[in-house]
């Protein structure tokens, strides 16, 4: 898919917790600090009412109306075939038409992955998309996939999330050798399931810089670029962080506040502790980049604030400018010889 003349993000306007007004504000606030255009896809009539509330003069948004709306309790793969007209399928058209370069939605997770197969179909080579998810390390910054996409997985779709991790830290994050790893319960190689030994024994085989098993705590300190896992274990790993960031922040809130003498000692470290919580904060990451489709999408939280629609519409414009999805495409070519199913191989034996 060759990148749109055109490079604009479409929006889906009206699927998340508090749209249209995040969404609205997000998108302006991106083409004001980034510079970028935006296309609203919606009501029309809410969001010309929404847009009325702020001022932009001098900024690249407009909007296509859908006349329907997919809920966040909707079943994703019958509202996607039902709603042809629904805000996030148009958004995903917008891109297949070449009107967008990118779609972002904060509605219903399945319903925004569901859309992207449909309507965008998968890269040549990729049985399943995944949703890829930024975390903060010691290090910087490491990307773990699938967070959620694809809960039963064969060592072939991990082989392939690994392959769209490493070419996405390599072109989307600017890293020039990522490191790619495989989340086990054990650095050997006898540790694991059959899944993940079998997984092993493939990437092994690859091109990539693989450095075998990684371990949950390895996540954080940033012993690889790209970890690689099935979508049950990885939305437990995001759901586990985020709960942890959210609970450790109220318990140092709460210390503090037990004596004078706390309250005095933040004083000195406030500015510490702001950018800490900038640092966590999953709104500085925008959203989660759906790999895979023929095309970019960007999955964003339910309750996105205005920060997080912002970051996730210019990270969507970069990823889909830095030419991805392209470019997974010449890494499946490049590994060919070892994606071929190896459901006859022999897994390594357990401890």
């Amino acid at each position: 898919m060759s990148l749109p003349k055109q490079m604009r993000v479409a929006v889906d306007a009206m699927g998340g917790d508090n749209a249209p007004a995040v969404e609205v504000e997000g998108a302006i606030v991106s083409c004001r600090e980034f510079g970028l255009s935006v296309t609203l896809v919606g009501d029309r009539v809410r969001l010309e009412a929404e847009l009325a509330k702020h001022n932009v003069n001098g900024l690249d948004i407009d909007i296509f109306h859908a006349s329907e709306v997919i809920g966040m309790h909707d079943s994703a793969s019958d509202a996607v075939r039902k709603k042809r007209d629904s805000s996030v399928r148009q958004a995903f058209e917008l891109v297949k038409d070449g009107k967008a370069c990118a779609a972002v939605s904060a509605g219903n997770s399945g319903a925004t992955m569901a859309s992207g197969m449909v309507v965008l179909k998968r890269i040549k080579g990729i049985e399943r998309p995944a949703i890829a998810q930024l975390f903060p390390t010691l290090k910087g910054q490491t990307l773990v996939l699938d967070v959620g996409g694809n809960v039963d997985c064969k060592p072939l779709h991990l082989v392939q999330f690994a392959i769209m991790g490493e070419v996405y830290a390599r072109y989307a994050m600017g890293i020039q050798s990522p490191k790619v790893g495989l989340l086990s319960n054990g650095e050997e190689d006898s540790k694991g399931n059959e899944l993940t030994r079998e997984t092993n024994v493939i990437l092994r085989k690859t091109s990539l810089n693989y450095c075998g098993y990684i371990e949950g705590r390895d996540i954080f300190a940033g012993v690889v670029d790209v970890v690689v896992c099935d979508g049950f274990v990885g939305n437990i790993v995001l759901k586990l962080s985020e709960g942890l960031a959210d609970a450790a922040g109220k318990m140092l809130k709460r210390e503090i506040v037990k004596s004078w003498v706390s309250k005095i000692g933040y004083l000195f470290v406030r500015g510490a502790f702001g950018r800490f919580k900038k640092i966590v904060d999953y709104a500085e990451y925008g959203g989660a980049p759906l790999l895979g489709i023929n095309g970019v999408g960007m999955i964003c939280h339910g309750g996105s604030n205005v920060k997080a629609i912002k970051n996730a519409i210019r990270f969507a414009h970069d990823y889909a400018k830095n030419g991805v999805s392209e470019h997974v495409a010449e890494k499946l070519s490049e590994n060919h010889s070892v994606l071929i199913r190896r459901d006859s191989l022999p897994p390594t034996p357990a401890d």
